[in-house]
């Protein structure tokens, strides 16, 4: 329950600085609804990317894991289209936005979960 309610903050801190720096990424609401979005965005990844990596696995191969970029940003699109018919007020201009975002959520993701790993 610890590990969840830490990747919950994480992937919160990720989309608030992401939503901050990123241009065409919009978010209006509190916190609550901030970390009603990244529960829904650890559930697309945890659920839906792993299947959609199975399914398009040749990409990844094609592309020599450069798809990876593509498939975070329609992770971040789909999260987005499920916060907007949940009520939630995040939206995306276009897919470069998605991109950008979806990098920077990585980027963000990878620093934090540094600091907050487990000491063996």
């Amino acid at each position: 329950m610890k590990s969840f309610l830490i990747r919950l903050l994480i992937n919160s801190i990720a989309l608030a600085v992401t939503i901050m720096l990123v241009p065409g990424i919009y978010f209006n609401g509190g916190l609550d609804n901030l970390l009603i979005l990244a529960l829904i965005f650890g559930i697309v990844n945890a659920v839906i990317k792993p299947l959609f990596s199975f399914l398009t696995c040749g990409f990844y191969i094609l592309t020599l894991g450069l798809f990876t970029f593509i498939a975070n940003a329609l992770m971040l699109v789909l999260t987005s289209n499920i916060a907007t018919a949940l009520g939630i007020d995040f939206s995306l201009d276009n897919f470069w936005a998605a991109i950008l975002g979806a990098l920077m959520i990585s980027i963000v993701s990878f620093v934090l979960s540094i600091f907050f790993q487990k000491k063996d």
